[in-house]
C-alpha cells in the first residue's frame, strides 16, 4: 500500500496559499516525464489543495486534448475515478506563441487575480526572454498582494557574462526573491540530507576540516550517451552541463559553514562563500588540473553503442567534451589543504553520483601489515540514495589482519516508504515560495567566475581532448589527476 506521509501527521512544511501554476512548453518532454507526475503526487499526498493547472502553447489543443496528453504522464500511477477526475478538471490550456503579446491577454484574462501565480519555463533557454518580457508586460510579473514567481530551468547563461546579463533581464522584471532558478540534484534526499547529517550529529561536525579530512572526491557517472540532445549538447559539453551547476552546488553544499538557521538567504548566504572562495586556476594549473574527454564507440551492459561524434546531430569533427575532471581547492580556514575532485561523464561504467569524503590515516599504524585503507564517507545520491560509512575492522581469527567493512544505510529501506522525487520536492518549494534548494543570482555568477577560465582554455584547445571507450571508467589520464594528490578514483 503507498503510505501518505502528508496524513500520517509527519513534520510538514506548510501549505502553499491557493495559487495558479502556469506552464510554459506544456507540451514539451520535460513538462511530460516531470513536472505534471510531481505535481500529481503532491496533488495526491494531500500537499496541495486550492490550485488550477494552466499549460501554454503552440498546439491546438483544447482543455480535454491537454488532459489526456496530463493522463498519459501519470499512467504509471494507479487511479481511482476519484482522484484521477478531481484532478484533470481543475488543469486547462491555452493556445498561443510566446512572441505574441495577445496571447499573453489571453492568459491575464483567464487566470485567476485572488490567488499565487507560479510561472514554470519548461522551455529552451533562448526562449527565457520573451516570456519573462511578456510576462511582466501583461501584469503577470507582479500581482500584489499576491505573490507571482517564475521558475527557469538550466542552463542559466552560457558563460558569466551571459548570466549576469540574463539575471538583470529577469530582475528588471521580477523581485530576485521571486525567480527561483532550478538545480533538481538539489532537491534529491541524500543531498538535503548533508546538511542534516554534518549539523545534526556532534560527531561528525568538529572532525569536518582540514585536520581530518585528506580530500573530498564528487561523481556524476551517466552509462548515457547524448541521446535526443544533441543540438544542445553540442553548444554545452560537460563543463557546462554539470560541472558549473551539479557539482558546485554539492561542493558547496558540503563545504559550506553552518549558517544561524535553515532560512533560505542564510543557507545561500554561506554557498556563495564557498563558491567564492574557490581558488581561481591559472593557464598552468588548468593544463596540469583539469581534463576533458570525449566518449569512442564501446559496449555498455554488452550492447555495442557509438561515439559520440557518430551520434546523430553531433559533428563529425566535433571538440565538445563529455567527460571532464578538475582539482578545485577552497581558500577558507576549514578547507585550505584539502583538494576537492570533481568528474563527472556520459557514456561510463556505471551510473552513479555520489560524494565520498576521505579521511586521513591515523598519524601512527599499529598495524602496518593489516591497515585496511583510510576511513570513507560516502553519501550515494543515485541509484541507491543512501550512506555508507568504511571502516577498518579484524578479521576474526589468530592473526592481526584487517579490512575495510561498511557500514549502510539506504533510503528505500531506512523509513519504511520511498524518498519524493527531486521535482516533487522542488515543485512544492516553488508553490510555497521557499527558495532554500534554488540557487540565487549571486550563486550563479560565482560558479561561472570559477569555470569561465577553464572553459576559455578549453575552448582554445590548450588542453588536449582524449578520447575513451563507452563503457570505461573515462580518458586513463584520469589516474593521473588523482595521484597528484596521492589517491585514487573511487572504481566506478
Amino acid at each position: 500500500m503507498e503510505q501518505n506521509i502528508f496524513a500520517e501527521g509527519l513534520p510538514v512544511r506548510r501549505r502553499p496559499h491557493p495559487f495558479t501554476l502556469l506552464v510554459f512548453g506544456a507540451s514539451g518532454d520535460l513538462a511530460s516525464r516531470k513536472l505534471y507526475p510531481a505535481f500529481f503526487s503532491l496533488y495526491r499526498e494531500g500537499a496541495i489543495d486550492d490550485w488550477f493547472l494552466i499549460g501554454f502553447g503552440r498546439r491546438p489543443w483544447s482543455d480535454s486534448d491537454f488532459r489526456q496528453e496530463i493522463e498519459k504522464a501519470i499512467a504509471s500511477f494507479r487511479l481511482n475515478e476519484d482522484e484521477r477526475q478531481g484532478f484533470l478538471e481543475r488543469c486547462f490550456y491555452v493556445q498561443g506563441d510566446i512572441d505574441d503579446p495577445a496571447s499573453y491577454e489571453r492568459l491575464a484574462a483567464v487566470i485567476k487575480a485572488d490567488r499565487d501565480l507560479v510561472s514554470y519555463l519548461a522551455v529552451p533557454p533562448e526562449q527565457y526572454r520573451p516570456i519573462i518580457d511578456n510576462l511582466h508586460r501583461s501584469g503577470l510579473s507582479r500581482r500584489h498582494p499576491f505573490a507571482s514567481r517564475v521558475v527557469v530551468e538550466k542552463p542559466f547563461g552560457r558563460s558569466g557574462q551571459e548570466a549576469r546579463a540574463l539575471n538583470e533581464f529577469i530582475t528588471e522584471r521580477y523581485e530576485e526573491s521571486s525567480v527561483f532558478r532550478i538545480d533538481h540534484y538539489l532537491g534529491k534526499e541524500t543531498v538535503q540530507n548533508i546538511a542534516v547529517f554534518r549539523f545534526g550529529n556532534g560527531i561528525f561536525e568538529p572532525i569536518w576540516n582540514n585536520n581530518y579530512i585528506h580530500h573530498i572526491e564528487i561523481t556524476v557517472a551517466e552509462t548515457v550517451g547524448v541521446e535526443k540532445r544533441a543540438a544542445y549538447y553540442e553548444q554545452s559539453g560537460a563543463l557546462r552541463d554539470m560541472v558549473q551547476n551539479h557539482l558546485l552546488q554539492l561542493l558547496a553544499l558540503v563545504a559550506m559553514e553552518p549558517p544561524t538557521s535553515f532560512s533560505s538567504d542564510l543557507v545561500r548566504d554561506e554557498k556563495v562563500k564557498v563558491l567564492r572562495a574557490l581558488r581561481p586556476l591559472s593557464d598552468l594549473d588548468i593544463l596540469a588540473n583539469t581534463l576533458r574527454g570525449q566518449y569512442k564507440a564501446g559496449l555498455i551492459d554488452g550492447q555495442n553503442v557509438p561515439g559520440y561524434v557518430e551520434e546523430p546531430g553531433v559533428d563529425p569533427q566535433s571538440k565538445t567534451e563529455t567527460y571532464a575532471a578538475l582539482i578545485a581547492h577552497i581558500d577558507s580556514w576549514r578547507w585550505y589543504g584539502v583538494p576537492f575532485m570533481l568528474r563527472t561523464g556520459k557514456r561510463l561504467g556505471r551510473r552513479v553520483s555520489e560524494i565520498a569524503v576521505h579521511f586521513k590515516k591515523p598519524a601512527m599504524n599499529l598495524f602496518p601489515q593489516a591497515f585496511g585503507g583510510a576511513n570513507q564517507l560516502v553519501f550515494r545520491i543515485q541509484p541507491d540514495e543512501g550512506l555508507t560509512l568504511y571502516l577498518n575492522t579484524k578479521i576474526p581469527g589468530l592473526t592481526d589482519r584487517s579490512r575495510m567493512v561498511s557500514m549502510d544505510f539506504l533510503y528505500g529501506t531506512g523509513f519504511g516508504h520511498p524518498s519524493p522525487e527531486a521535482y516533487e520536492r522542488l515543485l512544492l518549494d516553488a508553490l510555497i515560495g521557499d527558495s532554500t534548494l534554488y540557487t540565487r543570482r549571486d550563486e550563479v555568477e560565482a560558479s561561472w567566475a570559477f569555470i569561465d577560465p577553464i572553459r576559455q582554455a578549453w575552448d582554445a584547445q590548450a588542453v588536449p581532448l582524449l578520447l575513451y571507450e563507452a563503457g570505461s571508467s573515462g580518458p586513463l589520464a584520469a589516474q593521473g589527476l588523482a595521484e597528484r594528490i596521492g589517491d585514487h578514483w573511487r572504481r566506478l
